[in-house]
């Protein structure tokens, strides 16, 4: 009886590195859509945070007179309410998805957003009135806050603020030299009439901080 051979067919070696080479051409062309899909829901998750902050501040006016919350300590902790936990009853809330820090639940937990310092300004300035600003709906109250050189959300050393010491944002947001997405060129903002926008940031022209649409702006006596 004659005995069949059985050859057991192996990938070659160039076959293996073109099937390779076709996964990393696939990734490299998937990956582009898979960040943009991150930029966006954290984009999204960003504004989400603002409309809650925007919401409390609303109801914190609304039993303080139309009067700010003291700049450096607006967020509040457990021993100094404030926003929190009177009315946002997690720390989560106040740190953008753009923050890479650790997220904590302690006195010292990031804070990723700022109130506008012109907002405090004595006269001619409102003195943290909110009845006293003059174009609400094009005047910024607060924004995702990163002021520390290099002015950049995606480095961790340029976000300062913490629970204990929240610090405004710089006037005119000087120090940010670019937005938390779209490629550095837009920020979520929160306005006075509490409505928000995401808005194109434009550092270069006339300068780190500044806003391409001219209408809007930080100063609430205009």
């Amino acid at each position: 009886m004659t005995k069949v051979a059985h050859f057991t067919r192996a990938f070659t070696l160039i076959e293996v590195m073109v099937v390779l080479a076709i996964i990393v051409i696939m990734m490299a062309m998937v990956y582009p859509a898979f960040t943009t899909i991150s930029e966006r829901a954290k984009a999204t998750k960003d504004m989400s945070n603002l409309r809650q902050i925007g919401l409390a501040i609303q109801t914190y006016l609304n039993d303080s007179d139309q009067i700010l919350p003291a700049s450096t300590t607006w967020p509040g902790t457990n021993l100094t309410p404030v926003l929190y936990p009177k009315y946002i009853a997690t720390r989560a809330v106040f740190q953008s998805p753009f923050d890479k820090r650790n997220l904590s639940d302690t006195d010292t937990a990031p804070v990723s957003y700022s109130i506008n310092t012109k907002m405090y300004a004595a006269a001619p300035g409102i003195s943290g009135n909110m009845l006293k600003v003059v174009s609400p709906a094009s005047t910024f109250l607060m924004a995702p806050s990163y002021p520390t050189a290099p002015g950049d959300p995606r480095n961790l050393g340029s976000w300062p603020g913490i629970f204990t010491s929240a610090p405004d944002l710089p006037i005119g947001g000087a120090g940010e030299t670019r937005g938390t997405h779209n490629n550095g060129a837009r920020i979520n903002v929160l306005f006075c009439d509490l409505h928000l926008e995401t808005v194109t940031f434009g550092p270069a022209t006339p300068g780190a901080g500044t806003f391409q649409d001219v209408t809007k702006h930080w100063d609430p006596t205009q």
